[in-house]
């Protein structure tokens, strides 16, 4: 019974080396799978002509598209610049066109403080409403063509380079 509790405890104490995956390596073999070579054939002309045709033309797909895809990015780079000027210029009109309205109420409430009589206060009053009616109309008049003009200057690139990209795709 030594030689078996000997045995027991020498397989227990053993080291076995391991493999790559930390999987202990008890002595199994190992066994390759054989490496057959392939006949050397040769391929038919036919089928490197179609190869080759289908090669061509899957560069020349390729060549469009990439012409295509930097054509729109710089249209929508364009586009972009185009957008930014005309908000920065809609935006400075609508300042200034907010400093001349603060501008008129603050001269209206400096004409109010003047007024002597209930009959004056209503002439100045109906005055200042047409006034400012008036320029609010012409206000509103300037935004709404700067607002048209940059509507037109975003609209006509686009579709120029739209129209170009779908004929190019179709030729």
């Amino acid at each position: 019974m030594t030689d078996t509790t000997n045995a027991a405890t020498k397989i227990k104490t053993t080291k076995h080396a391991t493999s790559p995956f930390g999987v202990p390596d008890y002595g199994i073999p190992k066994f390759e799978i054989p490496k057959f070579d392939l006949p050397n054939t040769e391929m038919p002309e036919a089928f490197r002509e179609m190869t080759e045709k289908g090669v061509a033309h899957a560069r020349d797909t390729y060549e469009k598209g990439k012409v295509a895809s930097e054509e729109a990015a710089d249209l929508l780079k364009n586009t972009y610049v185009t957008v930014a000027k005309g908000a920065t210029d809609y935006n400075l009109k609508f300042i200034e066109i907010a400093r001349a309205n603060t501008n008129t109420a603050f001269d209206y409430a400096n004409a109010m403080l003047g007024v002597k009589s209930v009959p004056e206060f209503f002439e100045l009053s109906t005055t200042h409403a047409r006034k400012h009616f008036e320029i609010m109309t012409a206000q509103t008049k300037e935004l709404a063509t700067l607002a048209q003009k940059m509507t037109t200057d975003i609209a006509e690139p686009l579709k120029s380079g739209v129209t170009k990209v779908f004929n190019n795709s179709i030729t």
